[in-house]
Parts: C-alpha cells; sequence; structure tokens
C-alpha cells in the first residue's frame, strides 16, 4: 500500500501556483468548496517517485499570513490546525522569478510555523529575458530551505520539485529570522503563559480572528499572568514585525540575487500605455468582446451539427433496437432528447470558457479591471467588481463567490446581488436557439445579425446590472469606504495546458452538474407527457380516429394528431394549461411555460425540456429548432415563434433570476434568506414587466 502525504501549495497572486498545481497533478483533480464556508478549494492527485502519493491542496492566493480576507484567513486556519485532515506533511510557496522580495515575506512567516517548507521559484524562464540570476545555493543556505527553480511554461524543473516533495523529512523546520526580538519582554511573557504553543502560533491567535486546537483568542486575553496589548500596539507590532522580515529579505537578496537592468527588454509600459488607454483601452475591450460572440458561433457550428445528428440518430436506433414499451420510450423520447438538448451546446459553452481562461493568463484581465475601476465607482462599485460581474459570463455561483476580494461590504453585497444579471453561459442554449429560430442569418459588415444579437444580450446584462448596482447604492444605508488596490501582473502568453486544463474541468463541471438535473427532470416530465387522467388521455386514439374520419390522413399524420391529442390532455398538459393565461401576454403558449418553470432549476434545463415535450409521442426526429419553428399560435394562428415572442422570451430570460443553486450561493454568501428573496421577486417581476412591453409593442 503506498503511503499519501498532504502537500499544501501556498503562495501570492500571479505567481503561477495553479500552474505548478497543473503541472502536478494533470486532470487528477476536483473542485469543491470548504466545509460551511464558499471559498473554492481545489484539490489533486500527484504520484512522486518511490510509489507515495500526494494529495495535493491549492490554497487561495495570499500576500502574508496577516488576513485581511476570507481567502487569506482559510490559508491560516489550515496552518494552524494539525488535526486538520488536510493539514500539510509539507508547504510549497510559489514565488516569482521577478517578484521574489514581495514573495518571500510569506515564505519567512509560514517557516515560522515550523512546518516543513519548500521554496519553488516559478518562471525561471524569464531570467535571461529579465536579467536576473540566483544563487541558489546561497539562498537555499540563508533561507534554511531546498529551492526548486522551475518554468511551468517549459516544463522545466518538475521532476526536481517531485523529488524534494518525496524526500520532504529532509526539509528544515528552522525559521529564517528571530521575530520575536520586536518586543523581547512582551514575548516571553507569552511564552511563559503558553509553554507548550508555538509562539508564532500564539502570535497569530492574538493579532488575527483565527482559532487554532484549543486555544483561541479568549482564552489568550483570560490568562491573568499575560498581559494583552490594545489593537493599535498590536498592529504597531505587526508592522515592525514585516519591517524585520523585508531587512532580512533584502539582506539575503543583496547576494542572492544580480540583477542587470540593461538586459531587461520589457514591452510592459507600451502595451500598458494602450491596453488601459482611456479611449483606446475601451475600444479594444469591446473588439474582443466581438471577436468572441462572433467565434462562438462560427467556430462551433460543425460540432453542433454533428452532436445534434448523432442524438437523433441514437434516438431512432433505441426505438428500432429494444423492444416496444415505456422503458423504450423513456430512453429513446425523454432521456436521450434531453440530455442531447445539452450536449449540442457544449462547444459554445467550451469556447466561452476558452476566450475567459485565455484572457486570464495573459494578464489582460487585470488591465479590464483596472480600466473599468472610474466606471464601476460611479455606480456604487469598484473596479474589482468586474471580476465578477466578467466571470459571471461563465457562471452566476463561482461570480459570486469571487466578491470575496471585495473589502467594503456594501460594494460586496450591491455586487453580489446584480451579478445574476449577466449572461452565463446556462443561458447561452436558450439564447442560441431562440436566436436561430427568430433572427435572420445576414451579415451587418463583417458580423452575421445572430452574433450582434447575443452580443447585445450580454451588454444588455452588464449595462441593467450596472444600472441596478448604481440604484442599490443610493438606497442601501450601509456605510463602508474602501480603496482600490490591483496588481497588474506581466503579459504573458496563456499556457496551452493551463487553458485546456480549465476549459475541460469547467465545461464537464457544467456538464455534470447540469446532466444530473436535466436526467431527473427528463424522466419526470416524459413520464408526466406520456400519461394522464381521464378518457381523453386514455381513448386518445380512438377519439382522433373518429373526429377525422372523414379525412384521409396519411399513417404519419394521424400519429402525429394523436401524440399531440395525448400531449395536450397528459398531466404537464394540464399544468401547462393552468398557467397558460399567465403567460399567453408574454406570446409564450403551455409548453413554453412549462419549460419556463422546470428551467427554475437550472436554466439550461430550458432547452432540455422543450426536447423532451416535443419528441413525446412522435417518430419524427427533427431537430428541436424545427419542431419549435412549427408550433402554430393557438389563438392568431402562423407561427408562435415570431419575432415579438422570441425578442419578449429572449428579454425574460435575460433578466429573471432562473436558477435556484444561485439563490442558494447568495443566501450562504451573505448569511440570510433576505437578499436572495428580494433578488428571486425583483429579477423575476421585471423580466415578466420588460418581457410583456417588448411583446406588446413587437407584435
Amino acid at each position: 500500500m503506498s503511503k499519501q502525504i498532504n502537500v499544501a501549495l501556498i503562495g501570492n497572486p500571479n505567481t503561477g501556483k495553479t500552474s505548478v498545481f497543473n503541472a502536478l497533478t494533470g486532470l487528477n483533480q476536483k473542485v469543491g468548496n470548504y466545509p460551511g464556508i464558499t471559498v473554492e478549494k481545489k484539490e489533486g492527485v500527484c504520484r512522486l517517485p518511490r510509489g507515495i502519493k500526494a494529495h495535493i491542496i491549492d490554497l487561495p492566493g495570499t500576500y502574508s499570513l496577516n488576513a485581511s480576507s476570507l481567502d487569506e484567513n482559510v490559508v491560516i486556519e489550515l496552518l494552524l490546525n494539525k488535526n486538520d485532515k488536510d493539514f500539510p506533511d509539507i508547504a510549497v510557496v510559489v514565488t516569482d522569478v521577478e517578484n521574489l522580495k514581495r514573495n518571500l515575506l510569506l515564505f519567512t512567516q509560514i517557516k515560522d510555523l515550523e512546518i516543513p517548507t519548500l521554496l519553488v521559484i516559478n518562471m525561471a524562464d524569464r531570467m535571461r529575458y529579465k536579467g536576473i540570476s540566483l544563487d541558489i545555493d546561497y539562498l537555499e543556505a540563508h533561507l534554511k530551505t531546498k529551492i526548486a527553480l522551475i518554468s511551468t511554461r517549459k516544463n522545466e524543473g518538475i521532476d526536481g520539485l517531485r523529488e524534494l516533495i518525496t524526500n520532504y523529512k529532509e526539509v528544515s523546520t528552522e525559521p529564517c529570522l528571530k521575530t520575536t526580538d520586536i518586543d523581547p519582554a512582551y514575548f516571553e511573557n507569552l511564552q511563559k503563559a503558553f509553554p507548550n504553543q508555538l509562539l508564532y502560533k500564539l502570535w497569530l491567535v492574538i493579532t488575527q480572528d483565527v482559532n487554532f486546537g484549543k486555544t483561541d483568542r479568549k482564552e489568550i486575553d483570560a490568562v491573568t499572568s499575560f498581559k494583552t496589548k490594545s489593537k493599535a500596539d498590536l498592529k504597531r507590532l505587526q508592522q515592525k514585525e514585516t519591517i524585520k522580515r523585508y531587512q532580512f529579505i533584502n539582506n539575503v537578496l543583496k547576494k542572492g540575487q544580480t540583477i542587470d537592468l540593461s538586459q531587461a527588454k520589457d514591452l510592459r509600459i507600451k502595451l500598458d500605455r494602450i491596453l488601459t488607454h482611456k479611449v483606446w483601452g475601451y475600444v479594444i475591450f469591446i473588439a474582443i468582446l466581438l471577436l468572441i460572440f462572433q467565434a462562438i458561433y462560427d467556430w462551433s457550428e460543425v460540432p453542433m451539427d454533428f452532436i445534434d445528428g448523432v442524438f437523433a440518430s441514437l434516438s431512432e436506433w433505441t426505438k428500432n433496437v429494444l423492444p416496444s414499451g415505456a422503458f423504450t420510450d423513456l430512453i429513446a423520447e425523454g432521456i436521450i432528447p434531453g440530455l442531447g438538448g445539452i450536449v449540442i451546446f457544449i462547444p459554445q459553452i467550451a469556447f466561452l470558457f476558452l476566450f475567459i481562461a485565455v484572457l486570464e493568463e495573459s494578464g489582460y484581465m487585470s488591465r479590464v479591471v483596472f480600466l473599468m475601476d472610474k466606471i464601476m465607482r460611479r455606480f456604487g462599485l469598484s473596479g474589482k467588481s468586474v471580476v465578477p460581474l466578467i466571470s459571471g459570463t461563465a457562471c452566476a455561483i463561482p461570480a459570486v463567490m469571487a466578491t470575496r476580494n471585495i473589502e467594503s461590504w456594501k460594494e460586496r453585497l450591491i455586487t453580489i446581488l446584480v451579478t445574476p444579471f449577466t449572461t452565463c453561459s446556462a443561458r447561452l442554449p436558450v439564447y442560441l436557439i431562440i436566436i436561430s429560430l427568430v433572427i435572420p442569418k445576414g451579415k451587418f459588415l463583417w458580423l452575421s445579425y445572430q452574433a450582434l444579437t447575443l452580443m447585445l444580450l450580454y451588454f444588455l446584462g452588464f449595462a441593467t446590472a450596472v444600472l441596478s448596482a448604481y440604484i442599490l447604492s443610493k438606497r442601501l444605508k450601509i456605510k463602508s469606504r474602501s480603496f482600490f488596490v490591483v496588481e497588474m501582473p506581466n503579459y504573458k502568453l496563456p499556457m496551452i495546458k493551463n487553458v485546456a486544463i480549465t476549459v475541460v474541468e469547467k465545461t464537464k463541471s457544467f456538464v455534470y452538474g447540469a446532466g444530473k438535473i436535466i436526467l431527473a427532470i427528463s424522466i419526470i416530465l416524459w413520464f408526466l407527457a406520456s400519461y394522464g387522467p381521464g378518457d381523453n388521455f386514455n381513448n386518445a386514439e380512438v377519439i382522433i380516429k373518429t373526429e377525422y374520419a372523414s379525412e384521409n390522413l396519411s399513417e404519419k399524420d394521424l400519429q402525429h394528431k394523436i401524440a399531440s391529442h395525448k400531449l395536450e390532455h397528459s398531466f404537464i398538459g394540464i399544468a401547462g394549461r393552468l398557467i397558460e393565461p399567465s403567460i399567453r401576454p408574454l406570446g409564450y403558449d403551455w409548453k413554453i411555460g412549462i419549460a419556463i418553470i422546470s428551467s427554475f432549476a437550472a436554466r439550461e434545463v430550458f432547452v432540455g425540456t422543450l426536447a423532451t415535450i416535443y419528441s413525446v409521442g412522435s417518430d419524427d426526429e427533427d431537430t428541436i429548432k424545427n419542431r419549435m419553428a412549427a408550433e402554430i399560435n393557438p389563438v392568431r394562428g402562423g407561427p408562435l415563434f415570431t419575432f415579438a415572442s422570441g425578442i419578449s422570451l429572449l428579454l425574460f430570460y435575460a433578466f429573471a433570476m432562473q436558477c435556484m443553486s444561485t439563490l442558494a450561493i447568495v443566501k450562504k454568501e451573505t448569511n440570510s434568506w433576505k437578499w436572495p428573496v428580494l433578488q428571486l421577486a425583483i429579477m423575476s417581476s421585471f423580466a415578466y414587466l420588460v418581457a410583456l412591453v417588448a411583446f406588446q409593442f413587437l407584435k
């Protein structure tokens, strides 16, 4: 049986920590949340030499152990609690060769916790380009650790890193320096009061709201033999500690690191002047978004057609091969169309995640944050709010969680409340199928009308989020003030491996997460649409044959009439009829009503629901798009999906809070049901009103 060790990956943001994690684990990783809190937890498995298996935890990025956010608290509390199942056997601190001085502050703090700590210096391939040289032997001796000089971009040094992790018992646990010199008497008294506790752990507990073991801050304050300090005095001691650490780091780097500025070749300043320009910066950002939306349509057309054909053939093959009966109908008309209605949109979703990953990996996303700060401030937000709003185009759930980096509670709350307005990837399947139905295929200049419509929906969602934020900033009486600070990472070519892993993992997460809901709903919908009460359903065949006895209908047309009659009088048809009066003013029929209700579980279920409803009782394997295009308006006649009803439906989904998961995550982040309930009521009412006005005006 192989031995397993815990490895904690720790580091400042933008040091390439995720790249190291991907290099070690590949696709052997999973993403979840820490128990009881909504902080992302990334875990992976790495096979090491001599049969050792490493359980690797990629901890949230942190600049130091002086926590100022929920993310940083997670790092500290894990490192303080030896009883935690994830407590590391070795801490691997990832640093950036260009920002070594700043990164080493965190390293020296972790060393004081007497955990075996390995130093990884990443981006070694940039050393010659930046004129940097390192004396590794000198650095190892004075930092009292082993150093892995690596380049994840060129996959250099990774095997050496695995070897060092394997030999973690050889890594020194001795602190780099003696920080207690900042106030010897105070720390001496603290040690006397708690002789069995590590001094630096006690210091972290005193200065921050974290716990470890059975000791907490209240217990320390209650000890009569130990005189505590005021918050102001503790803050001054923290500042002294930081200064002392940087003095030590400066002295080490004087000999251990050499930088020849004459060799540095940097285009960063020139690029920043363009990409953060008060005019051209916005023009470039909009142009990039236009390219993304055009590519989502153009690049995905071929794989979508292929997937559509495969699922249609699979459904037909199932009917022909399996014996007739309810089970075969369930598979062919319930499960396969339901899943096919989601799988067909994997190309668009994958391309969306691809572009987002490239923008983040390249360093451009930080420039967008900086660029948008002045605009965001006018609407009661900060530049950091742009990250959740933009990442909301992938999914509102991680976007809401990303607001933890916003220090001001008011700005954070407002961002949480308005983020669901941004168009997430779950809305994408709805948009794409409705746009393809009601928007013509022509082009304006070099952009198709359909791509322009999709782009406008994204902008509409973003604009509504910003406008809502402005209203909330005026209405919410919460006193809060914050300062905008953002780090500008160096530009770099995105690593293909990192981008690929991001696309695969996030697309897989989207499909699997939606798939569970879709499969359950597809089965329920198939049952509700395949069975019904009373003679109208049970005697459908007799009723239809009698009604159309005088007409010479073909067998195919007759079966279609029977299927339509059964669907109308099934359980789902009855439910649809009940809600139809409330949605008819929006231009929808009872079938669309059923899809809207079921999509509250997850927006992407809308398409799967329609695929299931339109497939029941019919042998025709037309695509769902053609089925919807053939629907007749029962009141006015003509196509049900006109330009007016299509735009109405697009606007409804642009504004409605159609996602239980997002409501749940908002409740967790705000620790109250007040805000998600208000979100649901206001967004849904607004969506209904806008859709109503749009349809009545356009019809």
